[in-house]
Order: C-alpha cells, then structure tokens, then sequence
C-alpha cells in the first residue's frame, strides 16, 4: 500500500507501507521519519504527523491516552494524530501525512 509522506523539510515522499502494521513503524524506518522513542507505548509524541483533512474520517477516534498527549504539544492542530495509533488496513491506501515539527 501507498504512504504519502511530507517530510519536516516540506519534501514529498512516496513510501510502502504493510497493512496491519502501524504508520509509525513504517515511518520510523525512514530518514526522513518519526523518532517513535517510546515504539508505540503513547508516552512521547516523537511520531506526532498531520493527517491529510480528506484521510482524517477514516482513521478511528482517538482514544483517551492519545488525546491527552497531544494536547501537551504546542503543534497541535485539528488533524494531529500518533502515528502509533494509526493502523493501515486497505481503506488507507494512499493515506497522505506530513510529519509535525519536534518539539
């Protein structure tokens, strides 16, 4: 499946991503990617992305942890998700995102 990913620099990048396996994987694999220090247990916000507004509906809500932990970031912006929580199942294929700033 396809991942659209815009990078901190502001360049486009197509990469592959495996379904079922989560986003944050495969952008930690990335030199352009998330650091995902904490590997997905919701505790740093280092794989922090802006989900496109037309892939935003299909994601799940977010749970409760997730919530809580962006809105400690100042980047926060309405399509701010965890890319550790975002799964890729076939409904995602071509999902586009770029990567927020560290902070």
């Amino acid at each position: 499946m396809k991942i659209h990913v815009t990078d901190r620099d502001g360049n486009a990048h197509e990469t592959e991503g495996t379904e079922g396996y989560k986003l944050m994987e495969i952008l930690r694999d990335l030199d352009y990617g998330v650091e995902a220090i904490c590997g997905g247990l919701v505790s740093c916000a280092t794989c922090h992305v802006y989900v496109a507004d037309e892939w935003a509906g299909k994601l799940p809500p977010r749970e409760d942890d997730e919530e809580d932990l962006l809105d400690s970031l100042e980047g926060r912006q309405p399509n701010s998700r965890l890319s550790c929580q975002v799964e890729l199942t076939s409904e995602l294929d071509g999902i586009s995102v770029t990567i927020a700033p560290e902070e």
